[in-house]
């Protein structure tokens, strides 16, 4: 099968690619620094950049059947979660929810022909459970939830569309809990070691999570243990 893995150079994403090449299938991967020749610049921040890398990984996999998207922001640099309302700024929210939301649905937008035409295709992105309104109790982390909760609508809507004229494809959105990565870094001194999953335990997870979609399972959010978890 021919894979393609956004953010596939670190983290969940490339223990990933490593899981799926053991496994015998072409990947590629795309990140805002390209590492290898399989490897393809794509910022989700950029719809330019995002046009020209899906150009690029078509003309490289023709054949492809699976695209995974596990690149998202939470904090960098100039932007933390927010703990209360009064620390919201527009810049920082805006950033989040063009990487987090609407930067995995222009990416859908680029591969749509290729998503439509591509028998049993399958389209997943990382999302979390606090993007789901109906299990928020806590508060907080306005911008990350936010763009979570968008991305989630908005590639709920892709797979209702691409049902209709593909109903073989499947859009799965898909929560790996907490796992050891830089993202996650600042935030897992409360978490209990059990919860707390390696890269490799984490691709593992999500990848058998992924394969187990149906396609009336289209459009779900997913945690890695198999469960559904409500918008």
């Amino acid at each position: 099968m021919q894979v393609w893995v956004i953010g596939g150079t670190q983290g969940i994403g490339a223990a990933w690619v490593q899981h799926l090449r053991d496994q015998g299938h072409t990947v590629w991967t795309g990140a805002r620094t390209p590492e290898s020749s399989q490897s393809l610049a794509i910022d989700l921040s950029d719809p330019d950049s995002i046009q020209s890398a899906v150009a690029d990984v078509l003309r490289a996999l023709p054949e492809l059947q699976m695209v995974i998207n596990t690149a998202g922001v939470l904090h960098w640099e100039s932007g933390q979660p927010e703990k209360s309302l009064r620390q919201l700024q527009s810049d920082s929210a805006l950033y989040s929810y063009q990487v987090n939301a609407l930067g995995p649905a222009l990416l859908a937008q680029q591969l749509w022909d290729c998503m439509r035409k591509t028998k049993g295709f399958r389209f997943a992105s990382l999302s979390a459970r606090v993007g789901s309104i109906s299990d928020n109790r806590l508060g907080g982390w306005h911008s990350y939830r936010a763009s979570k909760a968008a991305q989630n609508m908005l590639l709920k809507n892709v797979a209702l569309e691409l049902k209709r004229v593909n109903p073989t494809a499947v859009v799965a959105l898909l929560h790996p809990g907490t796992v050891d990565t830089q993202l996650s870094k600042p935030f897992q001194s409360r978490v209990p070691s059990d919860k707390l999953f390696d890269v490799t335990r984490a691709a593992q997870q999500l990848n058998q999570v992924l394969m187990e979609f149906a396609p009336e399972d289209s459009g779900v959010l997913r945690d890695w243990a198999g469960q559904d978890i409500p918008f």
